[in-house]
């Protein structure tokens, strides 16, 4: 091997979590927000809007349903537009958050569809304005479920950063391809993949742990 494995795979990861941390910030406000305004406006208590639901809620589908390696050359025109290349971690942020804005966008939507309804009336009822309600009892009531989409997000984040090493994205999918795939280096493919298996389970296992303690604040 001609390369250092220790300063590659640090490289790799570092790669891994900037695509994985911009794609997610990103997507935690723009697909909040998207999914936000997906649930309000499919109610009579804040601002029913079917036309606006339906075309937003066909759009996140269609985004939803192009697999991600698909929609990583589909996007190459608008990604070497705004970051100037189609190769490596800048370029895969790009589709990255597009598809993850529309994955969290749903998961957000559910997330707030179970908070308790009779609560929103009550609210409501009572002459509190929308926004009020939307921002000291939706928004606190769905914060369980806004975690957990979190971390589902969070890992479906690291799985497609690993597909975007298919193709030169960088990151520890790329590492895994080029010197464990096409050099035959298996010990480096199981290293790659140990090291995404780690990290998906501490991801999943803190997510646990602050969506236990956000529910208990709760009083669930």
């Amino acid at each position: 091997m001609n390369f250092n494995l220790q300063d590659a795979l640090a490289t790799a990861l570092l790669e891994t979590l900037q695509m994985v941390a911009y794609s997610l910030i990103m997507s935690i406000l723009f697909g909040g927000i998207i999914g936000l305004l997906l649930y309000v406006t499919t109610t009579k208590l804040f601002y029913k809007n079917a036309v606006f639901s339906e075309v937003s809620g066909i759009i996140v589908n269609i985004l939803r349903s192009i697999p991600f390696i698909i929609l990583l050359v589909l996007l190459m025109p608008i990604t070497k537009a705004i970051v100037g290349t189609n190769i490596g971690p800048k370029a895969v942020v790009v589709p990255l958050t597009v598809t993850a804005i529309a994955f969290y966008a749903r998961l957000s939507q559910a997330a707030f569809a179970e908070v308790d309804n009779g609560v929103l009336e009550a609210a409501s009822a009572c002459g509190a304005h929308p926004i009020m309600i939307i921002f000291s009892i939706l928004l606190p009531e769905a914060r369980v479920g806004l975690i957990n989409g979190i971390t589902v997000t969070t890992i479906s984040l690291i799985g497609y950063s690993a597909m975007a090493g298919t193709v030169g994205g960088g990151g520890i999918g790329d590492l895994a391809v080029r010197y464990g795939y096409q050099q035959y280096e298996t010990k480096i493919m199981l290293l790659c993949v140990v090291i995404l298996v780690v990290i998906v389970q501490s991801i999943q296992l803190c997510g646990d742990y602050i969506a236990r303690k956000a529910n208990k604040r709760s009083g669930g």
